[in-house]
């Protein structure tokens, strides 16, 4: 549970509190399938936030992690929850996919689950699909965490949503101020929605809580099954002022 509170911190230092988490709790108990999951959180974390050297590796070690956990209890929801994220990283769409189905499947009320598919289905070109899972895992969640919140946002501004997107956002950013990818969504929906002032604000931001941020080095973590879809996200934050 420490881990947990410290991966969702979203930055590395929280991310290297977890792994150390994560691996206490193996040491303690090698059989308990929720350690293995976490421990392959933070190497998606690595992967998401370009703190690994080696993204490919990183994905590898994950999934490893996760069918170790599968194999010590294969009705474990959170691990089919957790490869769905690294079949999306990995721009396995369909895999991604029926991951999250099954873990909906075996944990029909889990907020995050559904918050999970829902991501995949971003990334797969299909917000409006995604939206409705989104606004159900807030309903099973009403406090959710900021990861529902600013990957709604992602949903709103493809559909072309994008009051609602920033709002999305800033309640993101009000609970975690540090969020990279809320900042960078924000900035995103700003430039796009062309409030220029707004976004080159937002872009500052951005480079106050990363100064080595590279569009480039985040331009190849984004898994859009579309690559059009990844150009304008790019496009629109170099327009903003990011390099």
């Amino acid at each position: 549970m420490q881990g947990r509170d410290y991966i969702r911190r979203y930055n590395e230092e929280g991310n290297a509190l977890a792994r150390k988490m994560a691996e206490q709790a193996i040491a303690l108990d090698s059989e308990f399938p929720g350690a293995y999951r976490l421990l392959a959180g933070t190497h998606m974390m690595d992967v998401w936030f370009r703190w690994s050297k080696s993204p490919r590796d990183s994905i590898k070690k994950g999934i490893s992690l996760l069918k170790k956990a599968n194999a010590i209890d294969p009705s474990f929801a959170g691990a089919h929850g957790s490869l769905l994220q690294f079949y999306t990283l990995a721009r396995q769409h369909e895999k991604a996919i029926a991951e999250g189905e099954k873990a909906i499947a075996l944990d029909p009320n889990s907020a995050d689950f559904h918050g999970f598919l829902g991501m995949a289905l971003n990334f797969a070109d299909r917000p409006n699909d995604a939206i409705p899972l989104f606004e159900k895992a807030i309903r099973l969640n009403p406090i959710p965490p900021t990861w529902y919140l600013s990957n709604l946002g992602v949903s709103y501004r493809m559909t072309g949503r994008y009051d609602e997107a920033i709002e999305m956002y800033k309640k993101a950013l009000q609970r975690s101020p540090t969020n990279l990818f809320a900042h960078l969504g924000l900035t995103a929906t700003y430039s796009l929605s062309g409030q220029e002032t707004e976004a080159h604000a937002q872009a500052e931001e951005v480079m106050k809580i990363n100064p080595k941020f590279s569009l480039q080095r985040f331009s190849k973590v984004l898994p859009f099954k579309n690559q059009a879809t990844n150009k304008r996200v790019i496009d629109a934050l170099r327009k903003a002022g990011l390099k």
